[in-house]
């Protein structure tokens, strides 16, 4: 392997460098998603239940056993229970523009990782071309005859850069589109619980006027 990362060229370094930063981005965000794994709907509804039954500490404690996008919203909602609805709702966003960066964190590296691998591959695959023909013009002049073995430096170059620009980019693209799409959810289920949580203090209140 590593005598292939040496005929591949200095630019195998680049890509190399990339492979790595990649692998240590999906490692973090998966062991980062993990710990949020649960039914955001189902605390959703338990949550509001307790709204409904003006158990609002108990509600509290819930939101506290563990800590997720959906329960930190829920929480700042509860905290201000007894206020204005814009009150709330600010609570509300404010906490959102903490969360949703933590959701969010390195996931445009990786997308740019996934945009620049194949480039250098590419670049790569250029270099070594430039090198075969920087041979065959050398030898046409001088020796007057080609030696398949003067090219093979440069067609491995050629070769093996834009096999691992590929193979970078597509991994570093697979999971880029998985963590969106993972971000994208968990997004939509806070909004959607703090929708519902705004809607249950609002008939909390109006029943006890």
């Amino acid at each position: 392997m590593w005598d292939l990362l040496l005929k591949g060229g200095w630019l195998m370094v680049p890509i190399v460098f990339c492979s790595i930063l990649a692998v240590a981005i999906i490692i973090e965000r998966l062991f980062f998603y993990s710990r949020l794994k649960g039914n955001p709907q189902k605390v959703t509804m338990q949550i509001i239940d307790l709204v409904r039954r003006n158990r609002i500490k108990e509600a509290i404690e819930v939101c506290e056993k563990k800590t997720t996008p959906v329960n930190s919203v829920l929480k700042a909602g509860l905290f201000n229970y007894d206020q204005p609805k814009d009150i709330v709702k600010e609570a509300i966003e404010n906490v959102s523009l903490y969360e949703i960066p933590r959701l969010e964190k390195n996931i445009n590296i990786l997308g740019t990782l996934a945009h620049i691998s194949p480039l250098l591959g590419l670049l790569g695959t250029v270099v070594g071309l430039v090198k075969c023909f920087y041979v065959i013009e050398q030898k046409s002049a001088t020796v007057g005859v080609v030696n398949p073995a003067d090219l093979a430096g440069g067609i491995w170059e050629a070769l093996l850069t834009t096999v691992a620009g590929l193979t970078v980019a597509i991994i570093a693209y697979i999971a880029y589109n998985y963590f969106v799409s993972v971000t994208n959810n968990l997004v939509l289920s806070s909004e959607r619980a703090a929708t519902e949580l705004i809607e249950a203090l609002e008939e909390r209140r109006s029943s006890e006027i």
